[in-house]
């Protein structure tokens, strides 16, 4: 979908590296700059998935020679991928005014977790620490416990992968209409916070409370994890009365006055805690195959390997393991377009005499 459009990705951690690897899923010719004779930082590998379907050159950016490499892969991309702490693009001599001068339409994409201007813009944080301030993190615990969303998920990949590869792809199309390129400046601060306005519909209606284990989809027995005899958990959200119907009448209590009012907030206590009973008295998959198929919203908590051998991935092949490495595929799809296969991850550095030939042909 997006055959044509090259985007240049400057070396750096999590969202900034997963948005090129998206817009590479999708098609883009990406081109990430890694550090010359750099290594990995920690916790990433030398063959990270995030650079799947990429191209590499090693490029030193404080090198004359090499920041003249780099303008010129600048000069004929659409888009730049950036994620250092604002202003070191700058210092530099490779800012959004520098690219500019040198690719007027070029959309300049800057991840950070506070924005290139605000009281924390220099201060250094993570995909907890953005989200807890935006509010996001506020409803990922149960009544009492501690907040722990799935790490990176909410933040780094939600508030801010998404983001900036949305604004990425709409500033290119201006561009491509005017002329004109712009910076994007994607702060998962500002992300995260974006993604509770679903939650914010619901406070409308008086169905969101500020504490947590209070509102409509925190609160009932209906809407939770439970843990099971084998310390397996199983998910039950069935929010439709039809579907609440039908779990009780999976569950064997269709006439117990207990769980007759769904909506009752009085009961939700004492129904939670004799759930918690049943469920705790059979194995997770015993509880999933009784429920494989119905209406009734319930599902089973898996491990991404679970999820690799259940039957959801045998019919849509969203998990791969291709040569060891365990992955999930691009989304969304697209109608008509050939089955997916792992592209290969480019060896640090691999297509630079590749890429500079191009540049030196123009």
């Amino acid at each position: 979908m997006l055959d044509g459009v090259r985007i240049i990705e400057v070396e750096g951690l999590g969202p900034g590296p997963f948005t090129g690897m998206l817009l590479a899923d999708l098609g883009a010719d990406v081109i990430v700059v890694h550090r010359k004779g750099g290594i990995p930082p920690p916790g990433v590998p030398g063959n990270s998935v995030l650079d799947r379907g990429k191209r590499s050159i090693e490029l030193d950016l404080k090198d004359a020679g090499d920041v003249a490499s780099f303008m010129a892969l600048v000069a004929s991309a659409e888009g730049l991928i950036e994620g250092f702490r604002p202003g070191v693009m700058e210092r530099l001599g490779l800012g959004p005014q520098d690219c500019h001068a040198v690719n007027p339409a070029l959309v300049f994409g800057r991840m950070t977790g506070w924005g290139q201007e605000s009281p924390l813009s220099h201060a250094s944080g993570h995909d907890l620490n953005y989200i807890a301030i935006s509010g996001a993190a506020w409803y990922s615990a149960d009544a009492g416990q501690a907040p722990f969303p799935p790490p990176t998920l909410v933040g780094d990949i939600g508030g801010g992968a998404m983001y900036l590869a949305v604004g990425i792809l709409s500033g290119i199309l201006r561009a491509r209409a005017t002329g004109e390129g712009t910076v994007v400046d994607a702060a998962i601060y500002d992300g995260s916070a974006h993604m509770m306005n679903l939650l914010m519909t619901m406070r409308q209606s008086g169905n969101l409370a500020t504490e947590r284990g209070q509102s409509l989809l925190d609160g009932p027995h209906w809407s939770r994890c439970y843990r099971c005899s084998d310390g397996g958990h199983i998910s039950v959200q069935c929010l439709e009365p039809r579907f609440y119907a039908i779990f009780l009448d999976k569950m064997g209590l269709s006439s117990d006055p207990d769980f007759a009012r769904q909506f009752d907030r009085d009961l939700w206590p004492g129904a939670t805690v004799r759930l918690t009973g049943f469920f705790a008295g059979k194995p997770r998959d015993d509880w999933a195959a009784l429920f494989l198929g119905s209406d009734a919203c319930v599902a089973p908590v898996l491990s991404p390997d679970e999820a690799q051998s259940h039957e959801m991935n045998a019919a849509r092949r969203t998990w791969d393991d291709t040569g060891g490495v365990l992955q999930a595929a691009p989304a969304p799809r697209f109608a008509g377009a050939p089955d997916w296969r792992p592209p290969d991850i480019p060896a640090r550095g691999q297509h630079g005499d590749e890429i500079l030939t191009e540049l030196r042909r123009g």
